[in-house]
């Protein structure tokens, strides 16, 4: 059965490029009907917290990327790390290590100085020297020192690399915690992983890895190293790019169904399809349609996903997400009028539900149109017409139908053109110039809402 995982570091929230790392692990499990696992990689213990680990798993509860299994902690295994270091040990597969950090430093400048890479020389690999008292060892893998390590990348291809470019690398710290290297190997072997699904800036991590594996005599599971993201600019993605928390995209106001069909356009497709729903993803995806070639974010292109995912949502659900925004914009959105209703009339206009939340204020309280909107809307030639249409909204029935026939009698009865009405009418009752039809807006208002705006402005209007 395929296995795979996504195993974030809890230094941080879940960003763009993690979630679409977690995205395909995801994916290609469905797609094979095999398990998805979550590990929380947390042994740096300096960097990581217990908020970073609710923020990623709130990020993939948002998203929607359930987990078969999980999430599985690495500070609980600690004593897994040690029993399996230890047999490495026994079997003259690793050794102690008893290296000052000064030490190596300045091999490494030594090194450096004379033109060569910075690499561990293995100075206590085969030693007989007494290990200095007071120093905690780390321990290091013996790492072959002839032959390659060659792996089919499902992405990149043929990958080899020379054990001689490969130095012993650190297994155990001194502290007892797993070095990265050590842990994921470990944990993926336990675990039963199948697929290694994730960015290509671990693919030189990968022949260390199987190194470690071939130590332990244990099979090696298929890697599928994916290009990063970069940003429209060709740099590499970063905060200024929009490379922030998934779960901000969510305090935006974008739908998760939009995000996941965006994060999957990024270095994969299914011909030229654009706009399609989970179970097509899962029905569709294959690792080797995911492309070699970085891909580059672009907030646009999300934005206009994003719209399409709003036009077609259901319209209690957009009210409950936008139902948030508005109290904090100072409306009271549970009465009347009918916040589904009106989520209907404007989800066509916008791109995210904080915009649908903004377009939607005047429903829920009056804005003051600025001076300058009165000053090119408010004619003193136009308020008999106002005045008659007044009286006329008075007394009819409140549907839109009739509302956009007085509307229409007015125009006649006056000589005007739809527009010299229209317009002030909007900017009266709404204190904006761009919303959607005006009968339309006038029949969510409401007959005593729209009555008492129209008067009051009417009131300050020039004769």
């Amino acid at each position: 059965m395929v296995r795979t995982r996504f195993a974030p570091s809890p230094t941080g929230y879940l960003h763009i490029g993690g979630a679409r790392t977690a995205l395909f692990s995801w994916a290609f499990a469905r797609n094979q009907g095999g398990k998805f696992i979550l590990r929380i990689e947390d042994t740096d213990l300096e960097r990581s917290s217990q908020q970073s680990v609710q923020a990623i798993l709130d990020g993939m509860a948002w998203l929607g990327l359930d987990y078969d299994e999980g999430p599985y902690y690495q500070m609980e295994r600690l004593n897994r790390y040690q029993e399996v270091a230890e047999q490495l040990l026994q079997h003259n597969l690793a050794y102690y290590c008893y290296a000052s950090k000064e030490e190596l430093d300045i091999l490494r400048e030594q090194q450096r100085a004379a033109g060569l890479k910075p690499r561990y020389d293995g100075r206590w690999r085969d030693s007989n020297q007494s290990p200095p008292a007071g120093v905690k060892p780390v321990i290091r893998l013996k790492t072959p020192r002839e032959g390659h390590v060659v792996f089919n990348d499902l992405v990149k291809g043929k990958v080899a690399v020379a054990n001689h470019e490969l130095d012993d690398l650190v297994l155990v710290r001194s502290d007892g915690t797993p070095t990265y290297n050590f842990g994921v190997v470990l944990d993926d072997l336990d675990m039963g992983i199948t697929h290694v699904i994730r960015g290509d800036d671990h693919v030189n991590n990968t022949p260390r890895q199987v190194n470690i594996l071939k130590a332990l005599g244990a099979s090696i599971p298929e890697y599928a190293h994916v290009p990063m993201i970069l940003g429209a600019d060709g740099e590499r993605l970063s905060k200024r790019h929009g490379a922030v928390s998934v779960t901000h995209y969510r305090d935006q106001g974008y739908l998760p169904e939009a995000l996941i069909n965006y994060l999957a356009r990024l270095g994969w497709s299914h011909g030229d399809e654009e706009i399609f729903s989970r179970g097509q993803l899962i029905e569709w995806f294959d690792l080797a349609a995911i492309n070699r070639s970085p891909a580059k974010f672009n907030p646009e292109k999300l934005g206009w996903l994003n719209q399409q995912y709003i036009k077609v949502a259901d319209d209690a659900r957009l009210a409950a997400l936008a139902m948030p925004f508005l109290k904090v914009r100072g409306c009271d959105p549970a009465g009347d009028p009918d916040l589904a209703r009106i989520m209907h009339l404007l989800k066509e206009r916008v791109s995210t539900i904080e915009e649908l939340a903004d377009a939607a204020v005047y429903f829920f309280r009056p804005i003051e149109p600025t001076e300058e909107l009165k000053s090119r809307h408010f004619k003193a030639g136009i308020y008999p017409a106002l005045q008659h249409l007044i009286s006329q909204l008075a007394s009819i029935e409140w549907k839109r139908e009739a509302i956009h026939g007085e509307i229409k009698e007015t125009i006649a009865r006056h000589g005007l053109k739809f527009p010299n009405l229209a317009m002030p009418l909007r900017v009266m009752v709404t204190g904006e110039v761009q919303t959607p039809a005006i009968d339309a807006v006038l029949e969510l208002l409401g007959r005593e809402e729209t009555l008492k705006r129209m008067q009051h402005q009417l009131d300050m209007f020039p004769k």
